[in-house]
């Protein structure tokens, strides 16, 4: 066993003087304890992304080195306007050194899983397969519960027990990690995952997180090659040397790694939740083939739908880029019209675009190019920028007689495929272009109510149904690079 005379980057005991009034006075004691003038935190409260913060604030940054005081005081000024805590009660309280160790070290046992098929879930006993491990939450996704095919009262060696950790073992997810817990119930895990049943001398928790962290992903790249499927067997998992701090510092990385899990956890599904919202009403607030009136409506509107040609709602706009604009834009089905050197990290464009159509804000185009999510090609408006350069085989035009948020929620639809798909020559896709004239895409057919006010309405729903997924995306995101961060920092 070596000792590595090292501390994870960022990593500060903040002390106080525990008989100072101003803990008394502060919020600061829900997240707190203080244990020999040591503030420690207290991990079961109630996670909030404030409170999540200053939890991480308490067990966050620095190192062992001649730099400390430094890497300290870059901390608590980052720190101090979150908290308010006086410069003068903080101070950097030495650490114990970490110890390299093989996970084989503080695993009792490794053991290979259940070599049966799976059958309809019996309803009590899952059966745990590398593909019902999430590959972004690592979590049992049980949306196909299955029962291991097997007699399980000879199968109890099988049966997952709470500091069991699982890897996948081969194929393309040969790395993949699922700690169990035990609200996922009764699980026994099948023959290509591998067990590792951490003993008392280490964190599950801490574990588990340490193979979320490049270090572990590289020496999976690595060892993983083979002749023919990647692949790592028990004995190679078992010599994953790892940097282990004290079982108590364990716990308190784990626990508060795993509370920021939960929180992306939570926002993951509201997210989704949103985004499965959008689509059902998508569905509903537009009436479907052949019909006139939509599944759902806002009160006070009765009229039927009527069928309008794009050309009597729409006007095309072929200005030439006359020098006024340099910015590049292109089309993305999912992001709409984005800079086309950030969206590619590249200029596709000619750096002369003269040549190129010059669009304004709130206008229009339709890029014929054809993907898995846009199957007849995709129609956007500007709105992140004032004006932009696009390809002159965009279709682009400016709208006059509907309301321009509801065209484009109906865009979004596929209300209008048909449509375009009758104009499409016949087997005329080149590399994924689709061969359509300007002239026959402004003659499709849309369907839109005759009230502006119903139009008006169903947009300003939709558009802030959009803010609400765009919001929801952006806490995602900052959390998971969040966590991204911390693993980086907080492990040796």
């Amino acid at each position: 066993m070596n000792t590595a005379y090292r501390m994870p980057a960022f990593f500060v005991r903040l002390c106080v003087f525990s008989t100072h009034p101003y803990f008394e006075k502060t919020n600061l004691f829900k997240f707190f304890k203080i244990e020999g003038g040591t503030v420690l935190p207290l991990m079961a409260c109630k996670v909030s992304l404030q409170s999540l913060l200053a939890t991480l604030i308490a067990i966050s940054v620095a190192n062992n080195g001649n730099d400390s005081a430094q890497v300290a005081g870059r901390c608590i000024a980052y720190v101090r306007p979150a908290t308010r805590i006086p410069s003068a009660l903080l101070h950097v309280v030495p650490m114990p050194a970490w110890e390299q160790r093989k996970l084989g070290d503080v695993a009792s046992s490794f053991d290979y899983g259940l070599n049966a098929a799976a059958t309809e879930y019996d309803g009590q006993n899952k059966y745990l397969r590398i593909t019902d491990i999430d590959d972004e939450t690592h979590e049992f996704s049980k949306s196909d519960l299955t029962t291991p095919l097997a007699d399980l009262a000879m199968s109890a060696d099988y049966l997952l027990k709470e500091s069991d950790l699982l890897f996948a073992r081969t194929g393309a997810s040969v790395g993949k990690t699922y700690l169990y817990r035990q609200f996922d119930g009764m699980v026994y895990f099948a023959g290509f995952l591998i067990r590792a049943r951490i003993g008392e001398g280490a964190d599950p928790e801490f574990a588990y997180q340490a193979t979320l962290t490049d270090a572990y992903k590289k020496y999976v790249a690595i060892t993983s090659q083979r002749s023919g499927q990647p692949g790592v067997n028990a004995q190679e998992y078992a010599d994953y040397q790892l940097m282990l701090p004290s079982k108590t510092e364990q716990q308190q990385i784990g626990m508060t790694l795993r509370s920021l899990d939960d929180l992306i956890t939570l926002h993951q599904r509201k997210y989704d939740k949103l985004v499965i919202l959008k689509k059902s009403m998508l569905e509903k607030m537009f009436p479907k083939d052949g019909e006139s009136v939509p599944e759902i409506r806002f009160a006070g509107f009765t009229d039927p739908w009527e069928q309008r040609k794009l050309e009597d709602i729409a006007n095309r706009v072929t200005r030439k880029n006359e020098g006024e604009s340099d910015l590049p834009l292109t089309i993305s089905s999912q992001y709409g019209l984005v800079d086309q050197r950030t969206f590619f990290n590249n200029q596709v464009a000619s750096k002369d675009m003269s040549g190129y159509y010059l669009l304004r804000k709130g206008e229009f185009a339709y890029n014929k190019s054809t993907s898995g999510d846009s199957p007849w090609g995709a129609v956007k408006r500007l709105v992140r920028y004032e004006k932009g350069c696009v390809s002159t085989l965009y279709i682009c035009f400016g709208l006059d007689g509907a309301d321009p948020d509801f065209l484009v929620t109906y865009y979004e639809t596929d209300r209008w495929y048909k449509a375009v798909q009758m104009i499409a020559a016949e087997g005329a896709r080149n590399h994924g272009l689709l061969n359509i004239a300007p002239n026959d895409f402004f003659d499709t057919a849309l369907i839109l109510p005759p009230s502006r006010e119903e139009q008006e309405l169903i947009g300003l729903f939709f558009a802030r149904l959009d803010n609400l997924i765009t919001l929801h995306q952006r806490k995602l995101e900052l959390l998971q690079n969040i966590k991204k961060s911390l693993l980086d920092k907080m492990f040796v």
